[in-house]
């Protein structure tokens, strides 16, 4: 009786079987894996700026508390970026002809302020309001990193949905006093008897921190 199929076929019909199985497999994982990957959170993300402002240099280096760009983070949902009357306190009177500063030159001079790129976004249905986090003791570093040492802003923080409910289940660690909210070099004492008293002290409740409606409005 003549063969119908050449042997090779037992071995391409395994291989077409593993494939059938592996491949969900790889499909499902390789998604999973994109969820958090920098493509997906846009961790380390570094938008061009209309001027490298380097906060390494203004907040490392001359010791430029973060409220004096960002003045409006205590009492407000936006922390606020700097105006060019801001930038021109100081650079009226230092590096006043450098290229670099082109934009800001142009920005006084036309009345039309600069449009700076945002680092850190947010989808339009995540509330976030930078006041309550500063009045409750969350220092600046604990979501925008080591600014001090980046010379260009970059994304620090996944800002996934399940990063910020790590802190708001657990918030105590990630507490300092008032006088070190700025302080992005800070060390926090993690023990529990410190994260204990900064609840206690900032009245914090964890119980109701996980709602729905305290990010989604």
């Amino acid at each position: 009786m003549a063969q119908l199929f050449d042997p090779s076929a037992n071995t391409f019909l395994r291989v077409v079987m593993l494939a059938l199985v592996v491949a969900p497999l790889v499909f499902v994982g390789g998604m999973v894996a994109s969820q958090w990957s920098p493509f997906t959170t846009g961790l380390d993300h570094t938008p061009e700026q209309p001027v490298p402002f380097s906060h390494k240099h203004h907040v490392g280096e001359l010791g430029l508390d973060c409220r004096y760009c960002h003045a409006s983070v205590e009492d407000t949902a936006f922390a606020g970026m700097p105006s060019t009357h801001i930038c021109m306190t100081c650079h009226s009177q230092l590096f006043t002809n450098v290229p670099m500063l082109a934009p800001v030159r142009e920005s006084l001079a036309d009345g039309r302020p600069l449009i700076w790129n945002r680092v850190n976004q947010l989808p339009d249905y995540v509330y976030f309001d930078h006041s309550i986090h500063i009045a409750k003791g969350v220092g600046c570093a604990e979501c925008h990193g080591a600014v001090h040492d980046m010379p260009l802003m970059r994304q620090a923080q996944p800002l996934s949905m399940g990063w910020c409910l790590s802190c708001h289940r657990d918030p105590g660690p990630h507490l300092r006093a008032q006088n070190a909210i700025t302080d992005t070099t800070f060390v926090a004492d993690n023990s529990p008897q410190q994260a204990a008293a900064l609840m206690k002290a900032y009245d914090i409740h964890p119980a109701h921190l996980t709602d729905c409606s305290v990010c989604h409005r």
